[in-house]
């Protein structure tokens, strides 16, 4: 098996952590396909609570900004702390290994949750985005 590192797939991702890391859900979904498989890894009966609401399947552009949006509704502003610990790259595929660190806005809870993020980037933009994280610590820290 060959794998490549395509140059265009690690400049998607390292613009897209930026964005995050400045927080404006609008420039941070530019970098999304119109139409994009937004997938969650946590249990289905569990997506869209009123605790979490931003752990949800999505499907386009717009959704990509309202799930950043929404993220940062639920949790302490300058309470957070991402740990990016490994870009992987193949082609168009890219997998970011890390550790999120949070606080929950409705309890006052911080968290520890790692994570894997799996990407896929077409002409410039992101068509898929799968995460894996620890939803226990996650579901813990908004539990009253």
């Amino acid at each position: 098996m060959t794998t490549t590192t395509d140059p265009t797939t690690r400049a998607v991702v390292g613009e897209l952590l930026a964005r995050i890391g400045a927080g404006d859900p609008e420039r941070i979904a530019e970098l999304y396909a119109e139409r994009t498989d937004w997938r969650l890894n946590w249990p289905e009966d569990e997506h869209g609570r009123a605790a979490t609401p931003w752990i949800r399947h999505r499907a386009t552009r717009a959704d990509a900004a309202a799930h950043f949006r929404d993220l940062a509704a639920h949790h302490v502003a300058g309470q957070d702390a991402t740990r990016i610990e490994r870009i992987l790259v193949d082609g168009a595929d890219a997998v970011v290994l890390g550790e999120i660190r949070q606080t929950a806005a409705a309890t006052g809870r911080p968290y520890r949750a790692r994570f894997a993020l799996h990407l896929t980037v077409e002409d410039g933009l992101i068509v898929r985005h799968h995460v894996y994280e620890d939803s226990l610590a996650v579901a813990r820290a908004f539990t009253p």
